[in-house]
């Protein structure tokens, strides 16, 4: 069975920085989308970013863009989600996801494999 656990969550006061990590038990990471998602509080899940787990490339949601990098690590099996400049919007749950291929990364409803997620809070 696939399963994908993040970590690295907490709580942070505003311009600081997080390093959240996935890790994934059950799958190759080949031919694989990875994704980052979050969900605050009365508000939608949100795409943040993704990766082309066969070519490395990735994508970001605006919002994110020069302060998220989101990267792998193939001899951990994970996908890390490294978070600066952080401010108190980007205070969410934050969850990632697994899907077969790479279209449509933006969609939360395409991935098929889900963590638990990650609390993270930043303080103003």
């Amino acid at each position: 069975q696939v399963q994908l656990v993040e970590s690295g969550g907490g709580l942070v006061q505003a311009g600081g920085s997080l390093r959240l990590s996935c890790a994934a038990s059950g799958l190759a990471f080949t031919a694989y989308s990875m994704g980052w998602f979050r969900q605050a509080p009365g508000k939608e899940r949100e795409f943040v970013a993704a990766i082309n787990w066969s070519g490395g490339s990735t994508y970001y949601t605006d919002s994110v863009k020069g302060r998220f990098t989101m990267s792998r690590d193939n001899a951990k099996n994970t996908v890390v989600l490294q978070m600066n400049s952080l401010k108190p919007e980007d205070t969410a749950v934050y969850s990632c996801a697994a899907k077969r291929g790479f279209a449509n990364m933006q969609s939360p409803n395409t991935y098929n494999t889900w963590g638990q997620g990650t609390q993270v809070t930043v303080s103003s």
